[in-house]
């Protein structure tokens, strides 16, 4: 036991160097959009409950994006017994594919694609930001363009949890963990 706690604090150190300069500072202003084209604005929209967000901006981070729907969905969305989600959380969950640049043009055909293809319960929880990558890439820490980049926020839009790349128990763990404080 006393091994996994070592383990535990050593990597939140790790995962607070590699992500430092985006914990505790504000996620940055972002104009996003529902697969319907409601405007929602980020963090003023959610403000006043945890949210997780997961955003994703080349094709390539397609893949381990992916790899969090299902935990995710299961965990924070899925209705059971009137409860949040399926384990009584109450927390905002947005995944957020960007379009900049040239791709920019193709967000119409994303939205009518995610609309065909994905859950109904799941399509709520789907934003579109179309727009400059660069403000995002330097506010958030963004290094490798190939994998989704995930983050909790607190109730005033503040970063408290910062993480990258495919899904795994260890970090719905460290989310969960965030959550329950």
């Amino acid at each position: 036991m006393k091994l996994k706690s070592l383990f535990v604090a050593l990597f939140g150190c790790v995962c607070f160097w590699v992500n430092g300069q985006v914990l505790n500072t504000t996620f940055p202003d972002m104009s996003t959009e529902t697969v319907d084209d409601k405007p929602i604005s980020l963090p003023n929209d959610v403000s006043g409950k945890y949210t997780l967000l997961g955003l994703a901006y080349s094709k390539k981070s397609e893949g381990d994006l992916n790899t969090w729907y299902n935990p995710v969905f299961a965990k924070f969305i899925q209705k059971s017994d009137g409860l949040f989600g399926g384990f009584g959380y109450d927390v905002n969950v947005y995944f957020i594919p960007m379009f900049t640049g040239v791709k920019a043009a193709a967000t119409g055909t994303a939205k009518k694609k995610a609309a065909k293809n994905f859950d109904p319960q799941l399509l709520p929880n789907i934003l579109f930001y179309k727009g400059k990558l660069k403000p995002y890439k330097q506010a958030l820490d963004f290094e490798k363009k190939d994998v989704p980049y995930f983050f909790v926020l607190d109730e005033d839009g503040k970063i408290v949890y910062a993480t990258s790349g495919r899904y795994s128990d260890r970090k719905m763990d460290e989310i969960e963990e965030v959550l329950d404080e």
